[in-house]
């Protein structure tokens, strides 16, 4: 089965970068690489990466770290009919969204996360879906035209499907937006750009044992 091993930031300046996913999220290289340039963009970037952890406390401690590094606030921590969630924007630009399905917490708040979520916003998710499932990808849920949701398999990143503006008004941002994502996806299935422009690289191969 097709997973995705990590995703990669196009950003102005990638050790700023680091620092504050270090700093606010605890990630590393390893799920989150970065690298300079990338071609222009303005407005809404089409994705955002959600950080699915425990419980309430969890989103609150996480919020709060990322505004500390220098995050901007788009949607305030608080509770809705799915849960408790939050949006933030770094820095570089990349929209994160950090949530919960709890009501409540039944334990020590930490910073950890369950999942890693990357959200694309499609114009067609039926189209998309298919895109993705002759490319390897098993589906875990589906809603229709609305939402699909992926298994993430042996990867650490688990890829979702939304509506281009459904996912924007989620985010708390506009949906207009041009020029490049600025996210490059790295799995096996790769290399190819999906109907919206969402760029995948081949995966490089595991170094052989000696």
């Amino acid at each position: 089965m097709t997973s995705i091993d990590s995703v990669t930031l196009e950003v102005a300046d990638p050790a700023a970068a680091a620092r504050f996913h270090s700093t606010a999220f605890g990630l590393d290289s390893s799920l989150v690489r970065l690298r300079s340039g990338g071609e222009p963009t303005s407005g809404f970037r089409g994705f955002t990466l959600s950080l699915v952890v425990s419980q309430p406390g969890d989103v609150d401690a996480l919020v709060g770290a990322a505004l500390d590094a220098g995050a901007t606030p788009l949607k305030p921590a608080a509770k809705s009919l799915w849960g408790y969630g939050g949006v933030v924007q770094a820095p570089d630009g990349t929209v994160w969204k950090i949530a919960t399905s709890a009501k409540k917490d039944t334990g020590p708040v930490t910073r950890g996360f369950d999942q890693f979520v990357l959200l694309l916003g499609v114009e067609d998710v039926r189209a998309s879906k298919r895109f993705y499932v002759e490319r390897g990808l098993t589906v875990g849920r589906s809603f229709g035209g609305t939402y699909v949701e992926f298994a993430a398999g042996t990867g650490a990143v688990k890829l979702a499907l939304y509506k281009r503006r459904a996912l924007a008004k989620d985010a708390g941002l506009p949906a207009d937006g041009t020029g490049s994502h600025r996210l490059v996806l790295s799995g096996a299935a790769g290399p190819f750009r999906d109907p919206d422009g969402f760029v995948w690289e081949a995966s490089a191969p595991a170094a052989a044992a000696s």
